[in-house]
């Protein structure tokens, strides 16, 4: 669980799913290809289970410390399948207290969706040690930095309103960011629809270039 946490701090987190699961296997691919080594695969239709099973297999056969994860979780049932088939970490919109008591049960890193100071306390104090702001382009980079301030060991994954571009991912960081989630902005549905594979590892590259030039900065 460390280990993943570690590995999450400054980390671009895509949001994705998709009905067809060579569309999920291709997107994954390229976002490996692209530095990323954390993914979010949505419980969002129907063929969420077997497609996540198949990247689970994927990952583990040919992505060595790709760190992959379901997300839009609210039932114990979808989250006693997705651990028992894999999932290194769960994600919610809210926090559930069904998904909660699994991951707890299975050790397993739960990260649930908070919208206040007193939502992300709840959170913290049930043992979430990342919790998620969401959502993220309501509240807005001055949210994150006005929660840090008095409670700094926050880890606070945002999602939403996270642009692929230099200074929308700074901004997030320096107001204190934990890591963070991007869905659509990242891997557009035109270059799904085009098959550019291509140009979403460069897209992913070009994030994760800004984020290790970030972090080099702070380190000076």
């Amino acid at each position: 669980m460390k280990t993943i946490q570690t590995a999450m701090q400054y980390a671009i987190v895509p949001v994705f799913y998709h009905d067809d699961k060579q569309v999920c296997q291709h997107v994954l691919q390229a976002c490996y290809d692209g530095g990323i080594r954390i993914f979010e695969f949505t419980n969002r239709g129907e063929n969420a289970r077997d497609n996540f099973k198949y990247l689970r297999d994927i990952v583990s056969q040919s992505m060595p410390n790709l760190y992959l994860g379901v997300g839009s979780l609210i039932t114990e049932d979808d989250a006693q399948y997705f651990i028992q088939n894999g999932a290194d970490f769960l994600v919610s919109p809210i926090f559930s207290d069904a998904v909660w008591k699994v991951c707890l049960q299975q050790q397993v890193i739960y990260i649930p969706g908070c919208a206040t100071p007193t939502e992300m306390g709840r959170a913290q104090a049930m043992g979430c040690e990342i919790t998620k702001l969401f959502p993220g382009e309501v509240f807005g980079a001055q949210m994150v930095s006005a929660i840090m301030a008095p409670m700094p060991w926050s880890k606070i994954m945002v999602t939403g309103g996270v642009m692929p571009h230099k200074e929308s991912i700074e901004q997030w960081f320096k107001a204190g960011a934990y890591c963070l989630g991007m869905g659509s902005k990242l891997l557009s549905k035109e270059r799904i629809i085009a098959q550019d594979w291509q140009g979403i590892t460069q897209q992913c590259q070009h994030c994760v270039d800004v984020v290790q030039a970030w972090v080099a900065k702070q380190e000076k």
